[in-house]
Parts: C-alpha cells; sequence; structure tokens
C-alpha cells in the first residue's frame, strides 16, 4: 500500500439514546475531516449498527449485525469515537461494540469528541483511554471537549458557532490522528502484526 494513499477513518456515533446529539456532533467533525484531501470518513452510528447487548462465547458464531461492521472497522487505518458523558462515564452501547472487536482496534489511533455539561465529557474519555490500550490502539493527546454544548448555538441555529474554540481543536485534532494513522499504517505494513 502506498504511504501516500488516503487514509481511511471511521467517525463512532457512541450514543444510541433517543434524542440524541451525536449525530450532530460527529457529522460536525466528519465534515472537517472531509475538508482534508487524505482522509476518506465512514460515520459508523451505533444505533443504525443494532449490535447485540449480549456477547458471545469464542466457539459460537457471531451475529450477523457484528459480522456486517466487522470489515468498516477493519478497513479504517483510525478511529474517531464521539461520545457523551453519563454519570461520568460513556454510553454502554459504545463499550459493547469495542468489546465485540478486537484486532479490528490494534495498531491504529483513537481520537475522542465529547460532549456534556461542564466536564465536556472528559471522565468518558479518560476511561476510553484505559480501555483503548488494553485493545493495543494508540489512544491520541489531543481531543476535542464541548463543555455545555448547548451554549455553542448561533443566532441562526447553526452549530458550533463560527468562533467556537472546537474549530481549531478539532483541526489540531485531525493533524494528529492523520500523523499517527500514517505511521502506524505504514509499519503494520512493514511488520506482521501479531496477537500475543
Amino acid at each position: 500500500m502506498a504511504s501516500n494513499e488516503r487514509l481511511r477513518v471511521a467517525v463512532i456515533i457512541g450514543s444510541t439514546r433517543s434524542g440524541r446529539f451525536g449525530p450532530t456532533v460527529a457529522e460536525w467533525f466528519a465534515a472537517q475531516a472531509r475538508r482534508r484531501r487524505e482522509l476518506e470518513v465512514d460515520v459508523v452510528d451505533l444505533a443504525e449498527a443494532r449490535l447485540p447487548e449480549v456477547l458471545t462465547d469464542e466457539d459460537e458464531e457471531l451475529p450477523a449485525e457484528v459480522r456486517a461492521l466487522a470489515p468498516r472497522l477493519a478497513a479504517a487505518d483510525g478511529f474517531v469515537v464521539v461520545t457523551p458523558e453519563y454519570n461520568h462515564s460513556f454510553p454502554a452501547p459504545l463499550k459493547t461494540a469495542i468489546d465485540w472487536y478486537y484486532a479490528e482496534w490494534q495498531a491504529k489511533p483513537v481520537a475522542f469528541v465529547s460532549y456534556g455539561r461542564e466536564s465536556g465529557g472528559l471522565h468518558a474519555v479518560a476511561q476510553l483511554r484505559e480501555i483503548f490500550a488494553v485493545l493495543r490502539a494508540v489512544a491520541v493527546t489531543e481531543a476535542v471537549s464541548l463543555p455545555c454544548y448547548w451554549d455553542l448555538f448561533d443566532a441562526d441555529g447553526s452549530w458550533p458557532k463560527r468562533g467556537a474554540s472546537c474549530h481549531a481543536a478539532a483541526g489540531i485534532t485531525l493533524d494528529q490522528l492523520s500523523w499517527w494513522a500514517r505511521t502506524l499504517r505504514d509499519a503494520r505494513n512493514d511488520y506482521q502484526w501479531r496477537q500475543q
């Protein structure tokens, strides 16, 4: 694979809750990413994926929904997890989605876009960083945090406001995600990744 080939980034909407704000945040971030010629963006909505809540045993066949999503995750060179914060943590469907897969996450970067009340979802992100480290993914340092995200609506109803600091944060996060995605993709191509 040529090192100048476009990087595939999966933007994962972590909330499946009724009335969720996640799709708005994800589409905004995906639009920022699509402005970069080196990136190809795939928005993965867990509400549409409908992954089962109960995990199978190792010798059982994977459910069709899990098999359907696997190629999209495997094809990604990096991930952006868009998550709200519920009770100082992230949504249960997001943890279930993470647990259904293993090799798909390995040796790939993960960036976070979080939203919530005053913390902006940072409690959720701290826990996700620990989980992805166990899965041998690389959680990038930069992130986008949206505290009191409802305050970012403009007078015309657009979101987020033009001057909001999240625009700059998105750019820095994408810079770092792109660097890690290219570096790790090249490393995976040079060295056959082995599960230990």
